[in-house]
């Protein structure tokens, strides 16, 4: 069995001298100094707690950084969802309203089945006025519905002629008008259909993203 030898080093000074005794070449090494004064300990101890602060300070600047970096990263993760969330919210909110607003809408007039009809006499009371004759058209109206209706009429002034016309196919409260130089008509179920599709283009108008932000309408 064999051993590789180890390749041997001279021995060599730190500082060298000449034959003469001169210093040809001086060593760097400088004795480690053990004692210290009080003043010395107390500098010390003032550098390594200011050091110390200064790391500190530091560690404290880059985690409150990296805090602010994680926080941005999940507002902008979340935000589409947020925004899907706040965008469904709306059209609920949007379609309950409007079926609460239909039905109590639906019940008044159940319960006021002239009230609209009195409404549009008291509004286009200044048109209808001239008219020697007005026609009304509406369903299921019987001899004491007849009697109520000219009653409102001359409630609103007009002293013309009052014509009446059945027409099953009217919803309840639904009503025509029909005079010399104009016409008017009444529907729940149009103006609430109306209505609703008024408040779908305004949500998707809402949901629609803004033309002037989006790649196409950027100005190049």
């Amino acid at each position: 069995m064999t051993h590789a030898s180890v390749p041997s080093r001279p021995f060599a000074f730190d500082t060298e001298f000449d034959s003469s005794g001169a210093v040809v070449r001086s060593a760097n090494w400088q004795p480690v100094k053990r004692a210290y004064s009080p003043a010395e300990v107390e500098a010390l101890v003032a550098q390594a707690r200011n050091e110390g602060h200064v790391q500190a300070l530091a560690e404290v600047d880059s985690r409150r950084s990296q805090a602010i970096a994680d926080l941005s990263a999940a507002l902008t993760n979340s935000l589409p969802r947020l925004t899907g969330t706040v965008e469904t919210y709306r059209a609920q909110t949007a379609h309950l309203a409007m079926a609460t607003g239909r039905a109590l809408a639906f019940a008044a007039l159940e319960r006021l089945p002239r009230a609209a009809l009195q409404a549009a006499l008291e509004e286009l009371g200044r048109e209808i006025d001239a008219s020697p004759r007005l026609v009304i058209a509406m369903s299921g109206l019987d001899e004491a519905g007849r009697a109520e209706i000219e009653a409102l009429c001359a409630n609103v002034g007009y002293a013309g002629a009052v014509r009446f016309r059945d027409e099953p196919g009217l919803a309840q409260a639904a009503f025509e008008l029909e005079w010399s130089d104009g016409r008017a008509a009444f529907d729940p179920e149009e103006s609430f259909a109306r209505l609703s599709a008024a408040v779908a283009r305004a949500l998707a108008a809402d949901q629609a993203p803004d033309a002037a932000q989006s790649p196409e309408g950027m100005d190049p």
